[in-house]
């Protein structure tokens, strides 16, 4: 697997779920959520064009500036997020410099979006998720460990009252609602997997 290949399954999985993305955040936040990111992944896409990156860690970083340009709140968060697994895998894609990378892009949002587990926001997948692949082991098993603790993640904010984001602002009427931010956390660890099983 390259780094590569699982930003442009991402892509794909962006794609194809952004409609419902985009309804989720209709219910529980402004709406603009599915059209931001489908925005957030071209952006990176055409970083990707143009920079032609020769490393995992320079895939990633590309990926972060295509988000950082990207507007609305979530885009520069996950930015943030992405410039912080590219900064730690570096040359090489391996589950140390992942999980290295997943703790501090997690710790960063949380500092900057002053989010902690069970706020309601993509923060419910990245830290279980990190915290997963903080577990070693190979690659492919640390990445599957990842995508399903950041989808049980994801999963758990449906019944969440929100405490941050834009879905605090509507309260208990965003119950029944999953994340969309923590959604997208747990399709980039899908694609991951996806891809490391191939």
């Amino acid at each position: 697997m390259t780094a590569q290949h699982w930003i442009e399954a991402f892509a794909a999985s962006v794609r194809e779920h952004a409609a419902g993305l985009a309804d989720a955040d209709r219910l529980a936040g402004d709406g603009d959520y599915g059209d931001n990111l489908t925005s957030a992944v071209q952006r990176a896409e055409k970083a990707l064009q143009a920079t032609k990156p020769d490393t995992p860690g320079g895939v990633l970083l590309a990926v972060s500036d295509g988000f950082l340009a990207t507007g609305g709140t979530s885009g520069p968060l996950f930015g943030m997020w992405f410039r912080e697994l590219g900064r730690s895998v570096g040359a090489e894609l391996t589950t140390a410099g992942l999980a290295e990378g997943a703790a501090r892009g997690a710790a960063t949002v949380q500092r900057l979006g002053k989010a902690e587990v069970g706020h309601k926001t993509m923060v419910d997948a990245m830290v279980p998720a990190a915290s997963a692949l903080a577990a070693g082991g190979p690659l492919d098993e640390a990445l599957d460990r990842a995508a399903a603790a950041a989808l049980q993640g994801a999963e758990s904010t449906k019944d969440l009252v929100a405490r941050r984001g834009r879905a605090s602002y509507v309260g208990e009427h965003a119950v029944g609602v999953v994340d969309p931010g923590a959604r997208t956390v747990a399709l980039f660890f899908a694609a991951g997997a996806q891809v490391t099983s191939a």
